[in-house]
């Protein structure tokens, strides 16, 4: 967000957060940014609010990523930037690290995996058309349109 507002990009950026002291952090470190605390499953806004939406490093944390996934989907006018991680690299990196070596380098918050060519086929499944693909590793961030 404070890249986007600092470059100027976009008239209207604002960022959701779950966690209130995620929020309260937020705001004390970037006080000229909007956050509003809300739930991946029901953000407070309108259909169609924003011509992009950015999810990063979400899906991977959540029970129902499809139910979010429609909610990032319904609020966007067309587009969404994506991303999660690339699970075989990162729980390798991880693992290299010495970082949760008794889970084989698998971040215990992460119910969800993927990988570039199971991540692609989901996002098709529910409604996003790929744009473009990045692989900045350990991630795999994606550009897509509403379809």
């Amino acid at each position: 967000m404070e890249k986007l507002e600092k470059n100027r990009i976009g008239k209207k950026i604002e960022g959701v957060e779950y966690s209130k002291d995620a929020i309260i952090l937020g705001k004390n470190l970037f006080p000229t940014l909007n956050f509003k605390q809300g739930s991946a499953y029901d953000l407070p806004y309108k259909d169609n609010a924003f011509d992009l939406v950015v999810c990063t490093e979400v899906l991977e944390h959540l029970d129902q990523p499809k139910k979010a996934l429609s909610e990032v989907l319904r609020v966007s006018k067309k587009y969404v930037l994506i991303s999660v991680p690339n699970e075989p690299f990162f729980m390798f990196g991880n693992f290299i690290r010495g970082k949760n070596l008794f889970r084989f380098g698998n971040d215990p918050g992460h119910i969800n995996h993927w990988t570039i060519p199971s991540f692609l086929s989901y996002l098709k499944k529910n409604g996003v058309k790929i744009r473009k693909v990045q692989l900045p590793l350990p991630w795999i961030l994606v550009l897509g349109e509403k379809s």
